[in-house]
């Protein structure tokens, strides 16, 4: 039977922390429980928000149709644009460069994906990049994108956080969310059981809940400082600790993709919006000063600089517990697995979506408890591995860091993936993993993974044929590439 752990129902949810995390998890408690709990939110306008959030997924699609918000509406707000993947340069060998699109790409059979189709052509001589067989890298490519109700093609968005916030601090505020300006100063727990009864901030107002949400940054101010939850570091898997940031100008050049640059000791952002391009140099501080990383990103500008650069710590990892007794940890105050794939505000929405499947109406029970942390724990360890993935299978040995991250010890489960890719050119998902086999095939291929096989039912079809294949693949998406409009025409008439 079932324990309960806390007999009480629950009515009041306070949100401790504001910012893209604390505005998620208000937005989603707000509109889908309506009615059924009381949403609170305490922020501190004196404590600032990382902000550097700026790329999504596709998945951010679904969350929003799950609040009913707007797209053209979003857009406008967040001075938003389309993004189609993520331009990865350096990363295999110096000088190269692949888009790691949304989207699937080919066409292959019930018994073997695309890439089997792929390697057998090369091996009859029709030598296309593996992205000439996708739509969203070859409509990247050329800085085009469109929509209609049928287009089809894969896409999220490039965003300004601080906006974002705003924008569904709006949203939760029509819903009847109430927001307590203030910092927390001091936080009660139960007597007995350790249960977080009430938070106190600087004014002396008292603020009690039955769950609370703490979405107060890296600082953990409950699910840590309060409940000593304790970390498991990935540091020694995720090098880098250290990002500094700025803002630069818009310049005309408007493409629908991120722009990730290895250097030698890390990487460099480029996220366009709008109104202003996002720039920031992640790396690790043991084989770069901070000096040398503000000097490295400003002398790497493709525009004026609107803003001073600010240096941001962490430490790649996560909570032992997601869910500690009545605290629910989101966004950084739970883990970060550092920007590389712009996993972080996709984390913060399954996150609440996962509370909101598992709510506990009628009181926390320990298996409910059990079950939330045992999902956030997978889903943070397969993006973990993906992330681990970009810096170890890699031809590059130029510096330290990068010998370091080319030999280092990786876990078991992402040395499994890349031995079966590399064998055979099996790639897999399971369940409902984040990365579909399509993300695993174009890192792993355009960092110069070439399998040593691949499925041998592949060789039973006729060159000629095979040929016909993958000529048609191509000239289809070539056609469709070719009807879209300019990417920053799109933007002028869609959501300017």
């Amino acid at each position: 039977m079932e324990a309960i752990v806390q007999n009480s129902s629950i009515k009041k949810v306070v949100i401790a922390g504001g910012g893209t995390a604390g505005w998620i998890a208000a937005a989603a408690l707000s509109k889908q429980l309506a009615g059924l709990i009381e949403v609170t939110l305490i922020e501190s306008q004196a404590i600032g928000t990382v902000g550097v959030g700026e790329a999504t997924i596709p998945p951010i699609q679904l969350f929003h149709n799950l609040l009913g918000i707007d797209e053209q509406a979003f857009m406008r707000a967040t001075e938003a644009t389309f993004k189609l993947g993520i331009s990865f340069e350096n990363w295999g060998q110096i000088g190269d460069s692949y888009i790691h699109p949304f989207g699937t790409t080919g066409k292959g059979s019930f018994l073997a994906e695309f890439q089997h189709f792929w390697l057998h052509g090369l091996s009859r001589d029709i030598t296309e990049e593996y992205g000439e067989y996708s739509y969203e890298v070859q409509a990247a490519k050329a800085h085009k994108f469109g929509k209609s109700a049928n287009s089809g093609i894969n896409y999220a968005y490039h965003l300004d956080a601080t906006l974002y916030a705003g924008f569904l601090r709006n949203f939760c505020e029509g819903l009847g969310v109430k927001r307590i300006e203030g910092k927390i100063t001091h936080v009660k727990q139960h007597q007995h059981n350790g249960y977080i009864d009430s938070v106190t901030i600087e004014s002396g107002e008292e603020v009690a809940g039955d769950l609370f949400i703490d979405c107060t940054g890296f600082h953990g101010l409950l699910i840590e400082q309060t409940l000593k939850t304790g970390y498991e570091s990935w540091q020694h898997w995720l090098p880098c600790d250290s990002a500094v940031a700025v803002q630069t100008e818009s310049t005309d050049n408007l493409p629908p993709y991120t722009r990730s640059i290895a250097h030698e000791s890390g990487w460099q952002w480029q996220i366009p919006l709008q109104h202003r391009v996002g720039n920031g140099l992640v790396y690790c501080s043991q084989y770069l000063s901070d000096d040398q990383a503000r000097e490295r990103l400003l002398n790497n500008l493709d525009s004026k600089r609107i803003n001073e650069p600010r240096v941001l710590r962490y430490n790649t990892g996560r909570r032992n517990k997601f869910w500690n007794k009545n605290c629910v940890a989101l966004g950084l105050s739970s883990g970060f697995v550092e920007p590389l794939e712009s996993t972080s505000i996709y984390m913060f929405m399954n996150g609440i979506i996962r509370l909101l499947r598992l709510f506990p109406f009628d009181g926390v029970s320990q298996a409910k408890i059990d079950e939330y942390n045992q999902q956030s724990i997978s889903e943070a360890e397969k993006i973990r591995d993906f992330i681990i993935l970009h810096y170890h299978v890699t031809e590059r040995e130029d510096s330290p860091f990068w010998h370091y991250c080319k030999h280092m010890q990786i876990p078991d489960s992402l040395a499994h993936r890349i031995e079966l890719f590399k064998e055979n050119a099996h790639a897999f998902q399971t369940g409902e993993e984040l990365f579909r086999l399509e993300s695993w095939t174009h890192v792993m291929l355009g960092q110069g993974l070439i399998p040593q096989s691949y499925h041998k039912i592949i060789s039973t079809i006729p060159d000629t044929q095979l040929k016909a294949h993958l000529q048609n693949i191509r000239a289809t998406i070539t056609q469709a590439v070719d009807k879209l409009p300019d990417h920053a025409a799109f933007i002028q008439r869609y959501c300017r």
